[in-house]
């Protein structure tokens, strides 16, 4: 095809962010059309995706400095078209939400989130590794700007702490990128994909690449900037910093720890399933205590990243492709209900476990939306959650009895955990006499989970699309896997 469709993906947010700046008035209206015609063009590029080809389509390359290696040059595979399609369906979805409860410099936190949007496309898209970094990188302006100037009390802490933590990291993977390029003279990440590196070097390149992605997830111990990121951000940015920005971490250990390299990763594989099973057990016995609800499922979102990352280094069919499939469905799962939690607070203005108590009397529908997603969130058969979890128990059971205990163990402890939740918000005595004036799901609220429970059912009794570009990102060549 000669039309530029992953440019014109990435760069018509940034479109929107200069409609937003121009016709201030219509911030809201135009932020909402911008992200909603991105995600139709992101649907347009799944939809004329050939499944059968491996490797990366729609690829667009200009040089700008052939000297230092520095190219545009873009593609798009199966794993990456899952990722573009989660950022895509979640960003409106994050912009409806935030219709009511922004009030102050609306047209920047509009202008915010669209530019947010181009760097994550961007990110999933690049095929230069120079170009991905600066995409990776420029995630942290708007969402810290989003944190720091919408959050709440302790909001200047939550957003210098997310920012100084996933920094740090970055930095670290820049002097591994720029001594790839000495290495080889090249950024282009098809090459560098293809190539062998040297047993020493390929592992201190392996750990310089594994913290910036570990921090992004984020893995145990690294992990403490999230719960108070998510704690002052404000719905959107929580829904999309769950949901989206999480799944970088991921995405960087499949597309370049694993390819560039697989002996390493094979050979600290150990390592990873240690620090996955202690965080998975450690941060569900913390979410298990929680009295704020925002904070309970921050905590979840760090256990259900443990799963990913131990199917991602199973080195297994089943296990690789479980932590995709987990990746996507807890960015739907997660976002959802982060949008449960700004329903919740919208009313009450609190988040507090013990505000609440027999909910189900007073919004009926609410307490259905709820439910669906805490069944999700705990894997029950019939939604993504389980699709997901299940694969990587058998990609786990494939490599060591260990990591399926583990699995195992988690999924208990986050069935306890969610049960409290659902139990604490919608069952026993209301709290207080203000509950019972509470108004069930408004039109605007009901169009917003609609789709995400339509999906969330959906992809969990026929999960064959999802599954279709998880089957054609493993076709890819450069996709290297050692064995378990």
């Amino acid at each position: 095809m000669t039309m530029p469709l992953l440019s014109l993906l990435i760069w018509m947010p940034l479109l929107g962010v200069a409609a937003v700046f121009f016709w201030k008035p219509q911030a809201k209206a135009i932020a909402i059309s911008v992200s909603g015609l991105t995600f139709l063009l992101s649907v347009v590029v799944w939809l004329l995706f050939d499944l059968k080809l491996p490797g990366y389509q729609f690829v667009e390359k200009h040089t700008w400095y052939q000297t230092l290696g520095l190219t545009y040059h873009l593609g798009v595979d199966g794993l990456s078209l899952l990722l573009v399609l989660l950022t895509t369906f979640l960003i409106p979805l994050c912009l409806l939400t935030s219709w009511d409860s922004i009030q102050k410099q609306v047209p920047l936190y509009m202008a915010l989130f669209l530019l947010l949007e181009t760097f994550l496309l961007g990110t999933f898209l690049s095929l230069n590794l120079m170009l991905f970094y600066a995409f990776f990188e420029a995630v942290l302006i708007p969402m810290y700007f989003l944190i720091g100037i919408w959050g709440g009390e302790r909001r200047i802490y939550a957003a210098l702490k997310f920012f100084l933590y996933t920094f740090f990291g970055s930095l670290v993977m820049l002097v591994a990128v720029l001594y790839l390029f000495y290495l080889t003279g090249s950024f282009e990440i098809q090459l560098l994909s293809s190539l062998h590196f040297a047993g020493p070097v390929q592992s201190w390149l392996w750990w310089a690449f594994f913290l910036a992605f570990a921090i992004k997830m984020p893995m145990w111990p690294l992990h403490t900037w999230l719960p108070d990121a998510h704690v002052e951000a404000p719905t959107g940015a929580s829904v999309i910093l769950a949901g989206v920005l999480l799944k970088m971490g991921g995405y960087g250990f499949l597309r370049f720890s694993i390819p560039f390299f697989p002996e390493a990763s094979q050979a600290f594989a150990p390592w990873v399933f240690g620090l996955s099973i202690v965080g998975v057990v450690y941060t569900s016995l913390v979410a298990l205590v929680q009295k704020d609800i925002k904070k309970l499922i921050a905590y979840s979102s760090v256990a259900h990243m443990g799963f990913v990352t131990m199917g991602i280094f199973t080195g297994t069919l089943y296990g690789i492709s479980g932590g995709i499939v987990q990746m996507i469905s807890h960015g739907l799962i997660s976002g959802a209900l982060f949008l449960c939690v700004g329903v919740l607070y919208d009313r009450m203005h609190t988040r507090s476990l013990d505000a609440y108590g027999g909910l189900v009397k007073k919004m009926p529908v609410f307490a259905v939306v709820f439910m669906i997603f805490i069944f999700a969130t705990m894997g029950v058969p019939g939604t993504t959650g389980f699709i997901g979890e299940m694969l990587v128990l058998l990609g786990g059971f494939q490599v060591s009895g260990w990591i399926a205990f583990g699995v195992g163990l988690g999924l208990i402890l986050g069935a306890a955990y969610s049960l409290r939740l659902y139990r604490g918000v919608m069952f026993g005595k209301m709290a207080s006499k203000a509950l019972e004036h509470l108004q069930d799901l408004s039109l605007r609220e009901k169009l917003i989970f609609a789709p995400l429970v339509v999906l969330v059912v959906g992809l969990g009794i026929f999960p064959k699309p999802l599954l279709a570009l998880v089957d054609q990102y493993e076709m890819t060549p450069v996709m290297k896997r050692g064995s378990p």
